[in-house]
């Protein structure tokens, strides 16, 4: 359809005025490319709905769900804030439901499992600061600027009176929001039965409204018994593509496994062991990791705002503060029902497309929920603080250390998968089915993109198993795993990045991610015969109240 030129004119100054707000929403915002293509893009994403059994769980319990929903809803609106500005108005210049559908899913206008690419006609690339701080400012403007909360992982960045920099708190912007949330978890807590759930969420309800969360992490790293468990807050921060500093809001409510679970706990008890078989040099594990660590398996009934973008989360290995890990270690939290979700929806049907045949009998779900379980132990290994006196492995390695740190959970977990199955710690599996699964895990993962954090990290790890043996790619397109190599090159792996944490070396791991995150072009036609195959790239959430039958 012809517009006018002053209706291009009206679009274009909406346009460049979205992330400020725009009032005009008479005039609509398409898609730049046809509906036809964008409904194949938003049937990549298989819907899953989130639900478990909720017998095991008492009245007050059941009670608890729809205050801990309502809060986990402003959790949203939160990121929705941090990512783009007003979601409304935002949305109120999309007419198409399509374009509307597609911008849900991504929380913007940009494809976060497509490095970031825009959708939306005219909105332009993504800024890698996202809404945490002024569009205009520059990397030496913040470099140059003296205030000693601007890397604080809950403050914002704006413009003063006079034009320069201020810092402010999370708790000041978002006030209103805060406290509504607030109210709500504490409303919660008055109907838990479980002490430890008790006082975790009082203190956290006190730390939305203060922006100290060290005693709401401590207190739940304590509890032990709880059934319902609830994840909320401005957590990690991987929107934040500028400097890594800022973290965003989300939220994941759960229901323990307790019979998984109890499988599961034996092996807290093996991380002091664990880290002294890293294959790296001793001064990069000196760090003892916290003995107070503990695996469950939880089914995810409802989640929001950065957990709920991108490509969604199958464990959760929290807190990220170093402190509290130091003190307390840290929690992993295997998503079962995600995790299955996953496996059957995606990566089976990879392997059927992409692993050699003689190998597809190596693909199975204990391996995979083993990979990603020891995925997140990982986390909790190696180094937190570098030895060359740069701070943190976070403040040295700055945005380029989240996908890092996934690199090395994700080698890590393989790693210590297969030092338990040798040690006959766990059984059903062999190392050969978690190899095979991982190099399908792999493929599966390299296809959120190159703005994924989660997504370069598995891109630097299958060019490092490339470029060393690990597999070889038959003529005819099939993966096939060499279980000779594949040991060999996952050892190497795992060092070069400790010594990458360790050292804190910036420069020479912004180097290595140019070179080596990048989709080689015969992966990459690998790939397209995925979506040719119509394999799901990620699933989508049906959730709520409803889905849950309450």
């Amino acid at each position: 359809m012809k517009r006018t030129l002053f209706s291009l004119v009206v679009i274009l100054l909406c346009l460049s005025n979205l992330f400020i707000g725009c009032n005009n929403t008479s005039k609509k915002i398409s898609a730049n490319t046809d509906d036809s293509l964008l409904q194949a893009k938003i049937n990549e994403f298989a819907v899953v709905k989130l639900t478990t059994d909720l017998s095991k769980l008492t009245t007050k319990e059941k009670q608890m769900i729809p205050l801990l929903i309502e809060a986990s809803k402003i959790m949203d609106d939160l990121y929705w804030e941090q990512v783009i500005g007003d979601k409304k108005k935002f949305m109120d210049t999309i007419s198409d439901p399509l374009i509307r559908q597609f911008a849900e899913i991504n929380y913007g206008p940009w494809e976060r499992l497509n490095d970031n690419k825009s959708f939306v006609k005219g909105i332009g690339e993504k800024p890698a600061g996202a809404n945490f701080y002024p569009k205009d400012m520059t990397k030496e403007e913040f470099e140059k600027w003296q205030d000693k909360d601007k890397t604080s992982q809950y403050s914002i960045i704006r413009r003063n009176d006079a034009k320069g920099l201020k810092n402010l708190w999370y708790h000041e912007a978002y006030k209103a929001k805060l406290s509504q949330a607030s109210d709500l978890l504490k409303k919660a807590a008055s109907l838990a039965e479980d002490a430890g759930l008790k006082k975790y969420l009082s203190l956290r309800a006190q730390a939305l409204i203060t922006d100290d969360y060290f005693a709401s992490d401590i207190a739940w790293m304590e509890m032990k018994n709880n059934t319902l468990d609830f994840v909320i807050g401005p957590i990690e921060n991987y929107e934040d593509a500028l400097f890594g500093y800022k973290t965003a809001y989300e939220s994941a409510l759960l229901v323990k496994d307790k019979e998984w679970s109890q499988k599961l706990a034996k092996f807290a008890k093996f991380l002091p062991e664990l880290q002294q078989q890293l294959p790296v040099d001793e001064k990069f594990k000196k760090e003892k990791p916290g003995t107070d660590s503990d695996l469950n398996a939880y089914d995810i009934i409802y989640v929001s705002g950065h957990s709920n973008a991108g490509s969604k989360t199958i464990a959760i290995n929290l807190p990220n503060d170093e402190k509290v890990q130091m003190a307390k270690g840290s929690r992993r939290l295997q998503l079962k029902n995600a995790m299955r979700a996953k496996f059957d929806n995606i990566l089976v049907p990879i392997a059927g497309v992409l692993i050699d045949t003689t190998q597809r009998k190596n693909i199975k779900f204990d391996a995979f929920f083993s990979n990603v379980m020891f995925h997140e132990v990982a986390h909790g290994l190696g180094i937190k603080n570098t030895i060359t006196g740069k701070g943190t492995v976070r403040e040295a390695l700055k945005e380029k250390y989240a996908s890092f740190e996934e690199a090395k959970a994700d080698i890590l977990g393989l790693f210590l998968t297969v030092k338990l199955i040798e040690k006959g710690e766990i059984q059903g599996i062999s190392p050969e089915d978690c190899f095979v699964t991982y190099m399908a895990g792999l493929i599966r993962s390299v296809r959120f993109g190159a703005a994924s954090a989660h997504g370069k990290a598995n891109m630097m790890c299958f060019n490092f198993f490339a470029k060393n043996g690990a597999f070889e790619r038959e003529t005819n397109g099939k993966y096939k795993v060499n279980f000779e190599k594949i040991r060999t090159a996952m050892n190497a792996w795992a060092a070069q990045i400790l010594l990458f944490e360790g050292t804190g070396d910036y420069q020479g791991a912004t180097a290595y991610l140019e070179t080596n995150g990048k989709i080689p072009g015969t992966l990459q036609s690998d790939l397209d015969q995925l979506k040719k195959a119509n394999i799901p790239v990620d699933i989508v959430y049906e959730q709520g109240m409803a889905a849950l039958g309450l």
